[in-house]
């Protein structure tokens, strides 16, 4: 007889899985959403969903149906595939969010209550950090047990503790839109979701997602795959609730003070107000055990898939990101974000391109160069965008290109779409629809 997931189990993963994506920029933009939209905040939240919760929600899905991103990415063509999954795994993970974790939660958590930290601090600090990472990762297939039974639901309770609070000793009132979101709140909030990258974590976190579901005793490929989407959607419901909360945090936060230049100083503002120092301990703890879900899920994915290509063991590869994430959130971190958040700039766009794309996977069966066509046309603008954002341009092609529609940052929607038309267009050739572009085959 098939085993199937129960409605507890399935809340598990989604449990999980939310843990995993909430980190410290989660916890930031929507209270900061709230904070400068006002009255009309609802409507920026409407166009924060869309990026920040429905593209990773449909990532989750995309990898569900092509068993892992390696075949998803592989429908572009082999040598791009393995380019892209390599740069989307190190750049999320170890060069970037691993580390900064780290140093968030640091500055968070220890930085409030001594004036002066040393070196040395810090390197204590990051040895606990990133130790309790390394005994959470040590079994990935168990992180039901500790991350969706006992640190994402005391997150979650946490963040909703505060969410309540403030809403019950805080008098709601209506205040004009300001900053950023003075105007046009669907966009800017489409914009800050955008900047929160959780599309390339999807991509990353959806191995992990199933080999949580396959050590529950599901063996079937189908109910794996159906477990995976329904803990993706249980994630993003779950992401919307916490936002909601937060940003209306963020909105309430106003009519104590409007000195705030971020999200932390949102929610420092409000809770230190009404809870005093235990409030800050309280969002200290908050932002520790956010930034300790995000690493755990970024360190099992990252040294899961690298075990997965090469002959070193997944522990040795976990001992590695820890190590070097260990140090670079000590000294080198600056230099790397240098490196690293040019290439999530440029390999962004390609992402949600991918994900849109994989929603169509039978649709597109014979119309295979509709991937190839598609990432090439993404892929020269936000190269460029990358480029740009990294203080290098190209005479006159970075002004050309940086000024199509709809924004700078969003400049490559149109170019996506043109490759999309082209590649719908030219006849397959001689690959067969189930062969086109699959990782085995040439592009």
């Amino acid at each position: 007889m098939k085993k199937t997931l129960n409605k507890r189990s399935i809340i598990l993963v989604g449990i999980t899985l939310f843990s995993m994506f909430f980190g410290s920029g989660n916890l930031i933009f929507p209270p900061y959403l709230g904070f400068q939209a006002g009255g009309k905040a609802w409507f920026g939240l409407l166009g924060f969903t869309l990026t920040a919760i429905i593209c990773p929600v449909l990532a989750v899905i995309a990898i569900a149906r092509f068993d892992d991103l390696p075949h998803l990415a592989g429908k572009a063509g082999k040598k791009f595939a393995i380019i892209f999954t390599i740069l989307a795994f190190l750049s999320i993970g170890p060069c970037l969010a691993i580390p900064r974790n780290a140093a968030v939660s640091f500055e968070m958590a220890v930085v409030p209550f001594v004036k002066s930290p040393s070196i040395a601090l810090r390197i204590i600090y990051s040895l606990i950090f990133f130790g309790i990472s390394y005994l959470l990762c040590v079994h990935p297939e168990s992180l039901t047990d500790t991350l969706g039974k006992i640190l994402g639901p005391v997150l979650l309770g946490l963040m909703l503790f505060v969410a309540v609070l403030c809403m019950i000793r805080v008098p709601y009132v209506s205040l004009d839109p300001a900053g950023a979101y003075a105007q046009h709140q669907v966009l800017q909030g489409f914009l800050d979701g955008y900047q929160t990258m959780d599309t390339i974590a999807a991509l990353n976190f959806g191995n992990i997602i199933a080999l949580n579901i396959i050590h529950m005793g599901i063996k079937d490929k189908k109910e794996v795959v159906s477990g995976t989407m329904k803990a993706g959607i249980i994630a993003g419901i779950l992401l919307f609730v916490v936002y909601a909360a937060m940003m209306q945090v963020g909105v309430l936060s106003g009519t104590i003070s409007q000195n705030a230049t971020n999200g932390a100083n949102v929610l420092t503002n409000i809770v230190g107000s009404l809870l005093g120092s235990k409030g800050i301990i309280l969002l200290g703890v908050i932002y520790v055990l956010a930034c300790l879900t995000t690493c755990v899920g970024l360190l099992c994915s990252c040294a899961e898939y690298f075990a997965s290509i090469s002959k070193m063991s997944y522990k040795k590869w976990v001992i590695l990101f820890t190590v070097s994430s260990f140090a670079m959130s000590i000294v080198g971190l600056d230099q790397i974000l240098k490196i690293s958040v040019p290439i999530l700039n440029a390999i962004y766009p390609v992402a949600m391109v991918l994900v849109l794309l994989g929603q169509f996977k039978d649709r597109l069966e014979n119309h295979p160069k509709v991937y190839p066509m598609a990432i090439l046309f993404t892929g020269i603008v936000s190269v460029v965008y990358a480029l740009s954002s990294a203080g290098i341009t190209i005479p006159v092609i970075t002004k050309l290109l940086l000024s199509i529609p709809p924004t700078a940052d969003l400049c490559w929607l149109i170019p996506a779409i043109l490759g999309i038309v082209i590649g719908w267009i030219m006849p397959a050739g001689k690959l067969s629809a189930k062969q086109a572009l699959e990782p085995g085959s040439e592009a």
